[in-house]
């Protein structure tokens, strides 16, 4: 493979396409990946968009567990799931490549300004982190049921809505478990 190049042939063959085409695009892997992950991103927003509308607003966590296993099975079929596996193939890529990660982290879309508002008509008070973690963690069960098959299960979504809107205890003291 040429320095900072693509093997001559390979994406094209992968993409059904003519031979040179990707290469006459983009003149190096970087420049594919780059396009790749734009792609994925714009892709991903835009169901997160039409999601968003077509979804009444969420108020009971009933209907809230219902968007997530909705987005979740999304996620883990058809072109969803074709999607999800190079999204996190190129996750693993931008390791090393910091372009790409800028262009991966999590944006603001309409899915998850509709996870803070609910986790705030809820009474949360750490909204922001609460919804990052809530987040995070359901990506990493799509994570798990990529790679070990199978669908999330309900039961996992709701504990994690559970868990994401379970009240704080006050504390004046060291927190459990800490060293005393």
């Amino acid at each position: 493979m040429p320095p900072g190049g693509h093997a001559a042939g390979r994406p094209c063959r992968r993409a059904a396409m003519p031979p040179g085409t990707t290469s006459a695009y983009f003149r190096t892997r970087a420049a594919l990946l780059t396009a790749l992950v734009t792609r994925l991103v714009h892709l991903d927003q835009g169901e997160l968009h039409l999601m968003a509308e077509a979804l009444p607003p969420l108020r009971t966590v009933e209907e809230f567990v219902d968007g997530m296993a909705l987005l979740v099975r999304q996620r883990l079929t058809g072109e969803g799931r074709r999607r999800s596996l190079a999204r996190y193939a190129c996750a693993v890529e931008s390791v090393r490549d910091p372009e790409l990660r800028a262009t991966l982290v999590p944006r603001e879309n309409a899915g998850r300004e509709a996870v803070r508002l609910f986790l705030a008509s809820h009474g949360v008070t750490d909204v922001e982190n609460r919804t990052h973690t809530l987040l995070t963690c359901i990506d990493g069960l799509v994570f798990d049921r990529l790679v070990s098959g199978g669908d999330v299960p309900r039961e996992a979504l709701e504990g994690l809505v559970a868990a994401a809107l379970r009240k704080t205890p006050c504390s004046t003291g060291p927190h459990r478990g800490a060293a005393s």
